[in-house]
């Protein structure tokens, strides 16, 4: 009876979890969740100037080996970007049906041309714009910034 009971409370925390977001149900879609996270996410950042792209580049690792020409961090809690997964799916650039998109404040970081890894320059672009994201997993989490 104990054991049991026991069962039942560990699955009930599994599924509450799972609910919240907090475990992700596979490992794969797991790692593209944290890539994610680590080029796109900065919700304290404000962005708008060129200084604020050089830094987060190097600082998130986009210029270890070489410049990454474009990058975009979205200024929004992280449960912001989430509800995105919720919205009608729209066809990404690749052509997979797993994008959704929404209206966020953003900074794109573009690389200036000339400079090289590890010290990448880049000019900074801050608004509030349309962002299209590709969505996995159940719980569908952001794994991909699609445009």
């Amino acid at each position: 009876m104990a054991l049991q009971k026991t069962l039942s409370l560990l699955l009930l925390l599994l599924l509450t979890l799972l609910g919240l977001g907090l475990v992700q149900p596979s490992y794969g879609q797991g790692l593209m969740y944290q890539r994610f996270l680590r080029q796109h996410v900065d919700p304290h950042g404000v962005g708008g100037n060129d200084h604020y792209c050089n830094i987060m580049m190097q600082r998130r690792k986009m210029t270890s080996h070489h410049c990454k020409p474009v990058n975009t961090f979205i200024h929004e809690n992280i449960w912001n970007i989430r509800s995105i997964c919720s919205t009608n799916n729209i066809p990404c650039k690749n052509g997979k049906r797993n994008c959704h998109e929404g209206v966020m404040q953003v900074t794109d970081c573009r690389e200036t041309g000339g400079s090289r890894a590890p010290n990448c320059r880049y000019r900074a672009m801050t608004s509030t714009r349309r962002v299209v994201i590709a969505c996995e997993g159940d719980p569908e989490v952001p794994v991909h910034f699609d445009r």
